[in-house]
């Protein structure tokens, strides 16, 4: 049983995940969002809700407790609160950090898949400087860079290491989180290392 700390747990990969958890382990969820409302029904025997923001450092501290993995799924200013996560995380003595960034950071779509990287979209340069102060850390870290997310009912994925070049467009949500319990469940897979993620 791993402690699992969900970040923006209201959001479409966010609660994917969450439901991917409960359904495919015996992990013990704590979900922190800014309107925990939105959550629903909790499972009282595996979860536990926390209602702030990911800059709140006492919040923060408060969620972190005990947690073996941190799963970040966010929104907004994500550098400053990937500085804010990284920092808490450090204090709290918490390691294992999986991150969602996007496809396209690194330039690493090849025109044959469609392109769409930071060189020709800088609307992606918050998820690209977001990466950095994650891979600037002392963490044990996984940036996860997915492809456009869709409601698709496969984990039919491939994934590429950062330096690869990205191999398709699109990638269903629950094939994120299946790669985010593999990687909350083995600590060696893509540590200190950048995934993209794409449908086969």
């Amino acid at each position: 049983m791993t402690n699992v700390l969900i970040i923006g747990a209201t959001g479409s990969v966010g609660s994917v995940t969450r439901r991917y958890f409960l359904d495919n382990t015996d992990d013990q969820l704590t979900l922190m969002a800014r309107n925990t409302g939105r959550l629903g029904q909790l499972r009282a025997d595996r979860e536990r809700a926390i209602t702030g923001s990911v800059t709140d450092s006492a919040v923060l501290q408060e969620a972190l407790a005990d947690q073996d993995v941190v799963f970040a799924a966010l929104s907004g200013n994500l550098a400053g609160m990937a500085k804010s996560l990284v920092t808490a995380m450090d204090q709290a003595d918490v390691k294992r950090l999986l991150f969602i960034a996007s496809m396209g950071i690194y330039n690493e779509i090849p025109a044959s898949v469609g392109g769409g990287n930071l060189a020709e979209n800088p609307m992606l340069q918050g998820y690209r400087n977001a990466a950095d102060v994650v891979e600037a850390s002392d963490l044990n870290y996984t940036v996860i860079r997915p492809g456009w997310f869709d409601n698709g009912t496969d984990t039919d994925y491939e994934v590429t290491e950062k330096g690869e070049p990205f191999g398709g467009h699109d990638v269903s949500r629950k094939s994120i989180a299946d790669l985010v319990v593999r990687l909350a469940h083995d600590t060696t897979m893509g540590t200190r290392n950048s995934l993209g993620i794409n449908r086969k």
